[in-house]
């Protein structure tokens, strides 16, 4: 779909501020990031956020998959439901959805119109408070019931941490992003935590000790109940095929629920127990949602880009692993679903990433690397990359752009063989633009 001339406008004008996602990371401050402007932006338009209760989601990994989850889940139980992510991977329309509709390009225009006064009086915003703004307008003039809310950076200061949530959500945590929300897994695990609200249950992912003792204390200190994954909460894998795969859930072993869902890996069985987790709170805190409902939406659940499967002869897989944690995901769900198959790799990464600690665990087990970049301008040159993966032993070859990549993976993947495009967002979206078009290519939506 062509973007209008309003709808361009609009984007031009929220891309005119400060846009610290396109921000090298050795420039960026944390003093840039703080709520006060936030509160005072919503506070101008009528505190918009507070229309509809929420699920609010944070973490390093897993978070989109999990508010996919759940989303989609509340749609198939009656809720009209939003859905606020970033960033999105073709079009700026994804990050905001409402029962799987993006929202649309009007909407867009119109809604940005309204709330210029607002921004112009609120000195300093950046380009994603001013998205979030639009995101609980839009949810509050579309008059949902519900709305699941992924924070976009950390979680103490990013610009979602506005709402009080029926539950607070904390997804699998690993060293990224280092320069805004700390070194070491106990720092970042704070920045994470601090979405937790005094009083408000806590659903945690499994998480390594050091992130676990730093999501406790929080919540202790906060008075907020702490339930974790893997604790409380149990689940397992069941059975699985390219198509899915099944797992079992439960709190009560004599009260186990077996759900679909159509994402592979090991980490979307974690990320799916999250979901449910995060949905029985929300259920106990007035968000009524039955069984048969969380199995429906769950099994309709659509999350592009995560080991997504565009072809299988030869197979051609898109995945946004983007660290060095989810690069260990993403070689073991390929060992589990493709074992054995050559591999060549389209790789692209942001300036700002662990790159060889990403491609060592491909090392030995990639037929060739195909070193490209987005037009992100974060991107790392394709040459750096090169030389990277040379010292790791992996043979690699250099391309300027992801469709000239592409073809190159597809006429030289030996037969039987998997063409893996990974290691950044950005670049698996262009992927995808390349594959299908430069609008939004059609994928199923969630009720």
């Amino acid at each position: 779909m062509p973007l209008s001339p309003a709808y361009q406008a609009a984007l031009d004008y929220i891309f005119s501020f400060v846009d610290f996602s396109k921000t090298h990371a050795a420039n960026l401050d944390p003093k840039n990031f703080e709520l006060g402007r936030v509160f005072a932006l919503l506070a101008r338009l009528g505190d918009p956020h507070t229309a509809w209760p929420s699920i609010h989601i944070a973490g390093t990994k897993g978070k989109g998959s999990t508010a996919a989850f759940c989303a989609s889940a509340l749609a198939a139980g009656g809720y009209r439901t939003g859905l606020y992510t970033s960033p999105h991977l073709q079009d700026f329309s994804e990050r905001i959805q409402v029962n799987g509709a993006a929202i649309p390009q009007r909407a867009v225009a119109d809604l940005i119109e309204e709330i210029k006064p607002a921004v112009a009086a609120t000195p300093a915003i950046s380009t994603f408070e001013i998205m979030t703004a639009l995101a609980f307008l839009h949810f509050q003039r579309e008059r949902v019931d519900a709305a699941v809310i992924e924070v976009g950076l950390g979680g103490r200061l990013d610009a979602t941490n506005v709402i009080t949530p029926l539950v607070s959500v904390i997804t699998s945590i690993s060293i990224d992003h280092v320069p805004i929300l700390g070194h070491t897994l106990a720092e970042i695990a704070g920045e994470k935590a601090g979405i937790i609200k005094p009083g408000v249950p806590v659903v945690m992912a499994p998480q390594r000790d050091e992130a676990k003792l730093k999501i406790t204390e929080t919540a202790r200190s906060q008075s907020a109940p702490l339930i974790g994954v893997g604790d409380e909460v149990k689940f397992e894998g069941v059975r699985r095929s390219l198509d899915g795969q099944f797992l079992r859930v439960w709190i009560n072993p004599d009260q186990k629920m077996e759900l679909e869902i159509p994402l592979l890996g090991d980490h979307q069985l974690e990320n799916a127990a999250t979901a449910w987790a995060a949905l029985q709170i929300a259920h106990e805190q007035g968000l009524g949602l039955r069984g048969d409902a969380i199995q429906k939406g769950f099994a309709a659940t659509s999350w592009p880009g995560r080991f997504e499967i565009l072809q299988r002869t030869p197979f051609v897989i898109l995945d946004a692993a983007h660290n060095p944690d989810s690069a260990q995901k993403l070689r073991r769900t390929l060992e589990q679903t493709l074992p054995g198959r050559p591999l060549v790799l389209v790789f692209g990464a942001s300036g700002d990433k662990a790159v060889p600690e990403f491609l060592r665990a491909f090392a030995g087990a990639a037929h060739l690397l195909i070193a490209t970049r987005s037009e992100h301008p974060r991107a790392l040159a394709p040459a750096s990359i090169a030389e990277m993966a040379a010292a790791l032993g992996i043979p690699v070859m250099v391309t300027q752009s992801i469709e000239t990549a592409l073809a190159e993976a597809r006429a030289r993947v030996p037969a039987g063989g998997v063409v893996l495009v990974t290691g950044s967002v950005f670049v698996v979206g262009a992927a995808r633009a390349v594959w299908f078009g430069p609008s939004l290519a059609p994928h199923p939506t969630p009720l």
